[in-house]
């Protein structure tokens, strides 16, 4: 039975994705770092679908946290991993002007440095490829990073956080060439989905609609590009905007502070 691990799980994008895996026959690993209540709700309901779930917990900002995550991971779960989703991220405001080496050591570590370490080890217990009809490699495992689309419109706005990013997909098309045909690695790049308990209302809606489709994504737009991912054994080393067409906008400026996850 197919096992995936989900970072940052118990709420908000991480959440919806790890309830998709279940529904799609996915046992779930449920990584949280501090919600713990609603990781183990998630628990519950992924067990009412029928598969197994369990909960762990990890600061990832803590290095000797990030690899033994897979190792507890598969352990619970009673397999090797076959999906990875590289969902948790820390999403803070600076500039060049702003930027402190805090804010640099977060937005690096919990966004670059975490994916990647996750990544090693879930490559050094994923299934070998299995073949198809045709005698071709299938790949058993999948590595998705949660991205954002500024990695496609680069602004100022938000500098070491956008900076651990590009490095992230930077990330995905070199493991993509690295691990296949065992891993394929794959990205998805949200824009506009979720309010932000700090964003207000109205700059969250303006964000939504500056886009070229004048709307932002759903959670059911993520969880769609999950999907293909999962479907498309031909695909690595690409990157699914997911967010109305927001990184295609030329002539009117993004609104200032939407939020991305």
């Amino acid at each position: 039975m197919a096992k995936a691990l989900v970072t940052g799980a118990a709420q908000r994008l991480g959440r919806a994705m790890a309830l998709y895996l279940a529904q799609r026959g996915h046992d779930v690993a449920i990584h949280y770092a501090t919600s713990a209540i609603a990781a183990e709700e998630l628990a519950h309901e992924i067990e009412g679908l029928g598969q197994r779930a369990t909960c762990l917990q990890a600061d990832l900002l803590q290095e000797d946290a990030l690899a033994p995550l897979v190792t507890e991971a598969a352990r619970a779960l009673g397999g090797p991993l076959t999906v990875l989703v590289n969902n948790a991220s820390i999403f803070e405001q600076d500039s060049i002007a702003t930027a402190t080496r805090e804010s640099w050591d977060r937005h690096m570590m919990s966004n670059l440095r975490a994916p990647f370490v996750l990544t090693q080890a879930f490559a050094a217990q994923c299934p070998p490829p299995v073949r198809d009809t045709a005698d071709e490699p299938v790949a058993q495992g999948l590595v998705v990073n949660m991205i954002d689309q500024k990695v496609r419109k680069l602004t100022p706005e938000h500098m070491t956080y956008s900076i651990a990013k590009m490095g992230l997909w930077a990330f995905t098309r070199m493991a993509a060439q690295e691990l296949g045909p065992a891993i394929r690695v794959n990205a998805i790049g949200p824009g506009p989905t979720l309010q932000a308990a700090d964003q207000a209302e109205e700059v969250y809606l303006a964000s939504r609609r500056n886009t070229v489709l004048r709307r932002g994504a759903n959670l059911s737009d993520i969880t769609a590009a999950l999907g293909f991912f999962l479907d498309a054994p031909a695909v690595t080393g690409q990157i699914l905007c997911v967010d109305g067409g927001e990184h295609l906008i030329w002539e009117t400026p993004s609104a200032p502070h939407a939020t991305t996850v």
